[in-house]
């Protein structure tokens, strides 16, 4: 941690936010859940860890883009001017991150794993549109709440694009290796296919409770991911319908053409799936 996180804990005052308790601890930064003292809410305090800084958490100019930004699917950065300190300040979320849900509960029906994964590409989507490409989605930065509502947080490593483009520069640092698309692991050109790459593998974990390769050493698995296609996920789950399982194929697959072009897209083919599944509990009354 920063000196400033190391000494720093709860009832202390950091500018006017009241420090109510350390939540976690990331590569790059601590978060902390605080109280805003001049207006009584509840806010997240994003602090980065030593040689990071704010710039890096979230480059200034997307910083002030996500502000600006208004979806019910994506948590809100504050501005924070003329403090004594830097940081980043978020809305506080309240419900449990898919990572916690997954690690209690294994896996989740294939409905609640279809509403969670076409929620996600609203944000997705509503993220592409803007020129926003996440680059970190993960189980750890979706935050579950009330109804399966979800949160998308984690900005670290999102960068700006324009809409639709297929071909981007490349990041100075990839996402979590688990969810990172052969084209991060390689150091290639990115794209907004590449977060439906990291959803597809959310949703195979979802349907699963596996990662793919999940079971042998990091270094190997990056290797087996960049070299080989992951075991088809109804051979763990054979209750995944068909058509999803091919639709998961398609979103993990190395051959960017094959995933889906646009969250939307993607969403639709799930609400098509969910749909036939719901006929087909009805037909077998």
């Amino acid at each position: 941690m920063s000196l400033l996180t190391a000494r720093i804990g709860p009832g202390d005052l950091l500018d006017h936010y009241r420090i109510e308790a350390l939540v976690a601890i990331g590569g790059m930064a601590s978060l902390f859940r605080a109280t805003d003292t001049q207006t009584g809410r509840t806010v997240a305090l994003k602090i980065p860890h030593p040689k990071t800084g704010v710039a890096r958490l979230v480059p200034k100019r997307l910083r002030d883009k996500t502000r600006k930004f208004d979806h019910p699917g994506l948590v809100k950065v504050f501005p924070n001017e003329g403090t004594n300190h830097t940081y980043v300040v978020m809305e506080w979320v309240e419900g449990q991150p898919l990572r916690q849900i997954l690690d209690e509960q294994t896996s989740l029906s294939v409905k609640r794993s279809i509403q969670i994964a076409i929620k996600i590409c609203d944000v997705l989507q509503y993220l592409h549109d803007r020129g926003v490409v996440h680059l970190d989605l993960k189980p750890d930065n979706i935050i579950v709440g009330a109804n399966d509502d979800i949160k998308l947080i984690d900005f670290d490593l999102a960068r700006k694009a324009k809409p639709g483009l297929l071909a981007m520069l490349r990041p100075k640092r990839m996402g979590t290796p688990d969810y990172a698309s052969p084209e991060q692991l390689r150091g290639k050109p990115w794209s907004v296919r590449s977060d439906l790459y990291s959803l597809g593998l959310i949703l195979y974990e979802m349907l699963t409770g596996e990662v793919p390769f999940s079971g042998v050493a990091s270094h190997s698995a990056i290797e087996l991911r960049l070299l080989s296609d992951p075991l088809p996920p109804r051979e763990i789950n054979p209750d995944i319908p068909v058509g999803l399982e091919e639709l998961i194929c398609c979103m993990i697959s190395h051959d960017l053409a094959k995933r889906p072009a646009t969250a939307r897209a993607l969403a639709v083919e799930l609400e098509q799936i969910n749909a036939g599944c719901a006929r087909e509990l009805v037909g077998s009354l």
